[in-house]
């Protein structure tokens, strides 16, 4: 394999990029050994020497690579981004069966959400034919303020996140989206009494959503969310937010208990099924489980 990597780099008759160079030296240490010599760097990468220690120099300043001596290894951002994308790969296993039965019970497009600075980035979405009318796709990004799932991140999140949405700009993408912080700071404390947040057309025009934070006794590290067109009669939209809100919230309880188990999801909140009103969702669902099958 090595020799395949270095016969590339010498017959690639195109320069390769400092993106497509720093790739290869970063690549160099997916190896048992946890350090490498600028030799080994270069042995393994195919990258020039010279090339090779000034890209290994600039990775330490970024943190990407620690500095030992003469040898180098994986830096604390390396590190915290593995972590990051183990947890969100945990994160959708434990939540894909459970997201799925949510669809079949509510026949509306279901997403699983995390924050990302004044974003809101879609980790998992579920839906059927009636998906296509639902502009959103998985790595997608919407701003956090005019979203169900970001209202619910930022109303059980920490206070910084808010100040950092609001220093970031409140900035309209529909005509009934909150643009004033106080109006905002309201809403969320709405939803923190409610349990749920709601998107009225306010990310997107023609759409509404309600979603519910996943979360024990402390802060939220994911939002579970149901979107669809909204209803033109308005009484008629209130009514299904007010249906679709206990399912959500319940949803993201059973996540939470999947991925903590129920000895902590108990001690932040009674289980759905003590609460009046909040249907329990479990992963007995059999189309759940046969996607969920597959995805695996």
């Amino acid at each position: 394999m090595l020799d395949q990597v270095m016969t590339a780099v010498d017959t690639d008759p195109v320069p390769l990029s400092l993106l497509e160079k720093a790739a290869r030296v970063l690549g160099a240490f997916d190896g048992p050994q946890p350090r490498l010599s600028l030799t080994e760097v270069v042995r393994r990468s195919g990258i020039p020497r010279s090339s090779a220690h000034r890209i290994l120099d600039q990775l330490v300043g970024l943190g990407w690579l620690d500095r030992e001596g003469r040898d180098y290894r994986m830096g604390m951002r390396m590190l915290e981004l593995g972590a990051l994308a183990s947890h969100h790969n945990r994160l959708r296993r434990a939540a894909l069966p459970l997201l799925h039965a949510l669809h079949e019970r509510t026949g509306q497009v279901v997403h699983l959400s995390v924050l990302d600075g004044a974003e809101v980035v879609c980790l998992e979405r579920i839906g059927g034919a009636e998906a296509a009318g639902v502009p959103s796709r998985v790595g997608g990004r919407l701003p956090a303020h005019c979203t169900a799932s970001g209202k619910a991140l930022l109303a059980f999140g920490d206070p910084g996140d808010l100040e950092h949405v609001l220093a970031h700009g409140l900035r309209p993408r529909t005509a009934r989206t909150l643009t004033r912080p106080a109006a905002l700071r309201a809403e969320l404390a709405a939803v923190r009494e409610r349990g749920v947040a709601h998107d009225r057309d306010e990310s997107f025009r023609g759409i509404s959503c309600v979603a519910a934070p996943l979360r024990g006794a402390g802060r939220a590290v994911a939002a579970v969310s149901v979107s669809a067109l909204s209803p033109t009669d308005s009484h008629h939209g209130e009514r299904e937010h007010a249906r679709l809100g206990p399912l959500v919230l319940a949803c993201a309880r059973a996540v939470w208990r999947e991925l903590y188990g129920p000895g902590r999801a108990g001690r932040s909140a009674p289980p759905p099924d003590q609460r009046p009103g909040v249907p329990e969702i479990t992963m007995d669902n059999m189309m759940g489980w046969l996607r969920f099958s597959e995805w695996m």
